[in-house]
């Protein structure tokens, strides 16, 4: 689907969006916009002062409600009184490393916090599309070369891995129990669940992912730090899930027993890079830097191998990947040089990074 065709399902549609303020939340939201939707959003506010949200002015964009998803009167509220048409469910505490150091609280959001708005959709009494986001990282991960489907083992050594798991686990039980497809037509609520991980792009200032600490380190003129340099990981652009969500969101219209599924959104399998060589591509992208893959002891574990097989979602949504790893690296690194050099321009840059990915 392109941008006329998907414009189609969203303008004028009242869309609820958690999780608006975060990096791939924010993208969404400006997507959303640009499409003539009109935005609820329901998330914490932005952690860092150049956060994309606040590049775009993103409280502009929508009805912006800065709460917590685990405050399930509030979201509750706030859900049942716009009645939208869909929801994308984004907000999660969404750090891997974070997650070892809160644990609990990361169960916690993921998991109940899913729960809190599926819980809301209960309520609703017009039909909406629901599609809830998780990970990559949801599959028992055995660390081999075949990628994996959604029919796959679940799983998760650590606990934002587990605790994604746990709210997959959660999403299927609610779509048997309370949003059967079988009963679409007494309930009117498509529910399904988007897998996508390592996510790269514009706008993304958290602590432990590496394109921000690639960055950071590049702006001051550091040494990159490379934890795990021969870590293989699925590198894609963020508008490439982001639009996997957005051609979901449109199917569950179309035939919302049918696609009331799971579903992995990533690159081709062969397009996958080790951590080492997207340092190295962005150095080379950005004209200068240098990186060094120290011994690190008492590093809490990390996937080294993973992949995801994308072929029910190229099927079934004829949804596949626009760009390879190296362009997303390329467009990443670009938006940041903006940011750098001009960041007056990088909401207009936003915008266009998106308007020609669309077409």
């Amino acid at each position: 689907m392109n941008y006329e065709h998907l414009s189609q399902y969203y303008r004028g549609k009242k869309v609820f969006l958690t999780g608006h303020t975060g990096f791939k939340g924010s993208w969404l939201l400006y997507w959303l916009h640009l499409l003539g939707a009109e935005v609820k959003g329901y998330a914490l506010a932005p952690v860092h002062e150049n956060d994309l949200y606040n590049c775009i002015n993103g409280g502009s964009l929508c009805s912006s409600v800065i709460a917590n998803i685990m405050d399930r009167e509030r979201l509750a509220k706030e859900i049942t009184s716009f009645q939208p048409d869909f929801i994308f469910h984004l907000a999660a505490q969404p750090l891997v490393r974070l997650s070892y150091e809160i644990p609990s609280e990361t169960f916690a959001v993921n998991a109940v916090g899913t729960a809190h708005v599926l819980d809301a959709v209960r309520l609703l009494p017009n039909p909406c599309a629901t599609v809830l986001i998780t990970t990559d990282k949801v599959y028992e991960n055995k660390e081999w070369h075949f990628p994996y489907r959604e029919v796959d083992q679940l799983g998760g050594y650590d606990p934002y891995s587990a605790s994604k798991a746990c709210a997959e686990l959660l999403i299927g039980s609610y779509r048997n129990s309370f949003f059967n497809p079988a009963a679409y037509d007494s309930h009117q609520k498509a529910i399904a669940s988007a897998r996508a991980g390592n996510v790269i792009g514009g706008g993304d200032w958290a602590k432990d992912r590496i394109i921000p600490d690639i960055v950071r380190a590049l702006q001051s003129d550091d040494v990159i730090t490379v934890r795990n340099p021969k870590s293989v990981r699925p590198w894609q652009h963020v508008l490439e899930p982001l639009s996997g969500y957005l051609h979901l969101g449109a199917k569950l219209i179309d035939n919302p027993v049918k696609y009331s599924r799971s579903y992995n959104f990533g690159p081709f399998a062969e397009d996958n890079l080790t951590v080492q060589e997207l340092a190295e591509q962005a150095i080379a992208y950005w004209g200068s830097g240098r990186y060094e893959t120290p011994v690190l002891t008492e590093q809490p574990h990390e996937a080294g191998l993973l992949k995801l097989d994308i072929s029910l979602a190229m099927n079934e949504l004829h949804w596949k990947p626009k760009y390879d790893a190296r362009t997303a690296i390329a467009k990443t690194l670009e938006w940041y040089k903006t940011f750098t050099n001009a960041p007056t321009e990088i909401a207009a840059q936003t915008k266009e990074t998106i308007l020609a990915y669309a077409k």
